[in-house]
């Protein structure tokens, strides 16, 4: 009978495959350094000591696996598919649904590259044609709010190695890109903005690029965190209180406190002086002002169909079909790997900024019944698929176990 045990516990190295999983390296959410094995002497009465031995990886691995996660809250925190046991992570069904939702997510791509196509034909045309003038009407500013949005969930996905939707904000970026460079050949867009926001482009992709393929020294990569979650929530409240104006005084005021606390709680968390959930509120804020900025736009849209009826005319049907087509084919991937602020960005604006507008156009005769019945079949047929798939991979007999797995954890 043993008397007593005594377990001893190092550290030398983490297994390579292991490194990049954290949201700041070196810090709260890194894995904790172990060693190879575990030993544990145990003494019997005879003071005779027994050594055992065990593979420490397997442990972390297990442990990593099996750990329960705050989803609503982690999202923004790298993790492999973590839910479920390891023999239904091994299932063939399983494997298929994964491989399938990731098709799905970079076939998106199509959707949102047909989106911009449009304009930045139109832009060619007039500036070929001479007509500069043209290309005023574009809001430059408020397309760099996109582009900021975009960045920062470039950086998001690739923390996670998302790679299909890393591809379709690549893709976001890039597209917007060639519209600020048209804006500027028209000089509708002033050239020092230009040159700041190819910088911040430049600085984006290279940065992502070598994050990804683990090229990149955490400092620097850290500093460019710390700069989208900055410009991220410095943007998000001044873009919200910009769009009731005149109703409300025009002011920059909401902006620049946002600013300044956002400023405040980066050199607080890299100070540590905020708790281990601070730091993880810290770090979550890019992807979440980004994931919020994108679900305002349905918003802002819906706010200027209200004041002004007679505009929503002027809105393409088509657009609106390829913005839902777009985001809905996300939502399978999102609910998969259980990331709650991928799944409710993805939902809400396929729901209420494509499918909410081809509603309203509707609602005016802008468009047949038959379009809309085919997009509203389309639209939540697909939604009832990846609640009804979802749950049959996972081995569960309802789609709220999914759906209460995604916003509290497993």
């Amino acid at each position: 009978m043993a008397k007593s045990l005594v377990v001893s516990f190092g550290c030398n190295k983490v297994p390579h495959s292991l490194q990049h999983r954290t949201l700041y390296p070196n810090n709260c959410h890194s894995l904790p350094p172990l060693k190879p094995t575990l030993s544990l002497t145990l003494q019997n009465q005879n003071q005779k000591s027994l050594s055992l031995k065990y593979n420490s990886l397997t442990t972390l691995i297990n442990r990593r696996v099996s750990s329960p996660i705050t989803a609503a809250l982690d999202s923004d925190v790298p993790h492999p598919l973590h839910q479920g046991s390891v023999k239904l992570r091994n299932s063939k069904s399983f494997e298929q649904w994964d491989s399938l939702t990731a098709k799905f997510s970079g076939a998106s791509n199509i959707p949102f590259l047909l989106l911009q196509l449009p304009q930045i034909i139109l832009n060619a045309r007039n500036l070929l044609a001479g007509n500069k003038t043209a290309l005023l009407a574009v809001p430059w500013l408020g397309m760099f709010t996109g582009l900021l949005g975009n960045l920062s969930l470039l950086s998001y996905f690739t923390k996670k190695r998302e790679k299909e939707v890393i591809v379709v904000q690549t893709l976001g970026a890039v597209s917007q890109y060639v519209v600020f460079l048209q804006l500027a050949m028209a000089e509708a867009m002033p050239l020092p903005y230009f040159v700041i926001t190819s910088v911040v482009v430049a600085a984006g992709l290279i940065l992502n690029f070598m994050y990804y393929f683990n090229l990149l020294n955490a400092e620097i990569w850290r500093f460019w965190e710390d700069f989208i979650t900055v410009g991220g929530l410095s943007v998000l409240p001044q873009i919200m209180w910009s769009t009731f104006v005149p109703y409300i005084p025009n002011s920059i005021l909401p902006g620049a406190i946002a600013f300044v606390i956002a400023v405040t709680a980066v050199i607080m968390a890299r100070m540590g002086k905020l708790s281990k959930e601070g730091v993880k509120f810290v770090g979550g804020i890019s992807g979440w002002t980004a994931t919020l900025l994108f679900m305002w736009m349905p918003v802002s849209q819906m706010w200027t169909n209200f004041l002004n009826p007679d505009n929503i005319r002027g809105l393409s049907a088509f657009s609106m079909l390829l913005a839902m087509m777009g985001n809905g084919l996300m939502i399978p991937r999102a609910l998969f790997t259980r990331d709650f602020m991928w799944f409710l960005g993805s939902t809400w604006a396929s729901l209420f900024y494509g499918y909410g507008n081809i509603l309203c156009l509707y609602c005016f005769n802008a468009i047949s019944r038959e379009f809309f019945l085919a997009a509203t079949i389309g639209l939540f047929s697909w939604i009832g698929m990846a609640l009804w798939r979802d749950p049959i991979v996972y081995g569960y007999n309802s789609p709220l176990r999914s759906l209460k797995e995604l916003v509290f954890g497993s």
